[in-house]
């Protein structure tokens, strides 16, 4: 009885709009995207929405937070076009992204472990040759030759050059920084952000330019947590009172 009491109540873009400082054309939109469900019209036009509407609406404005605009927006078109299994696999890849950031944040803790120069522990020896070239690093992480170049060019790595070939050749410190600005990379960061970081590793000056940015990095991490807990529990209360 109380959903169809609530499937009566008719509310205009602006009732939708004003709850999340939206405007009215971007309900519209929303609806227009599929992210809303189609609304009904009055006789001269104008859309006329039902609370099931503004629970959309609400899901759809706390998946974002958690999953980023285009996935939110892909979860909510799924559900509408009947792809539930569609919309919940979107939700598993985000957490499945989440749990690699987070495998990433420690693998980049541990390398910065093996840089601690203060560390009381020796660092791991290298289980392959202590230098190498550039295609073999490419390939060992997983990135183009060029990108390689390109921190180079930024001043990330530093490889000297084989006198008589010419050749790049990365030795351990060139290959850790490699390492190092490939894993920031992956946490985010960008090339200018990275710089002075590998600059404070080399310069062995202390890691606290770096343990202040893993702990933004970790703050991040958990929120983006609780931002999917907290669209979760919008799109449930949004699934649990579809028709």
């Amino acid at each position: 009885m109380t959903r169809n009491l609530q499937s009566d109540v008719r509310l205009r873009p602006v009732d939708l709009a004003r709850e999340h400082g939206l405007s009215t054309q971007a309900v519209r939109n929303y609806e227009e995207a599929g992210i809303l469900p189609p609304a009904a019209r009055t006789p001269t036009g104008y859309r006329t929405y039902t609370p099931r509407h503004a629970r959309a609406l609400r899901a759809f404005v706390s998946l974002i937070p958690g999953h980023g605009h285009q996935t939110a927006a892909a979860i909510m078109r799924a559900l509408h076009d009947g792809a539930e299994a569609d919309a919940f696999g979107l939700i598993d890849e985000s957490h499945a992204q989440l749990l690699d950031d987070r495998r990433t944040l420690r693998a980049v803790e541990r390398a910065l472990r093996d840089l601690d120069p203060a560390r009381p522990e020796p660092p791991v020896p290298p289980s392959g040759p202590s230098e190498t070239f550039i295609g073999p690093l490419a390939r060992k992480l997983r990135v183009r030759p060029a990108t390689l170049r390109a921190w180079e060019r930024a001043g990330l790595v530093d490889p000297r050059r084989d006198p008589q070939t010419g050749y790049r050749v990365y030795d351990e410190p060139a290959v850790r920084d490699a390492e190092l600005t490939h894993q920031l990379r992956r946490g985010g960061y960008l090339l200018e952000q990275i710089a002075p970081l590998i600059a404070q590793v080399r310069a062995a000056g202390g890691l606290g330019p770096l343990e202040a940015a893993l702990a933004d990095w970790h703050d991040g991490l958990s929120a983006r947590g609780r931002a999917m807990l907290a669209g979760a529990a919008a799109l449930q209360a949004y699934l649990g009172e579809r028709p």
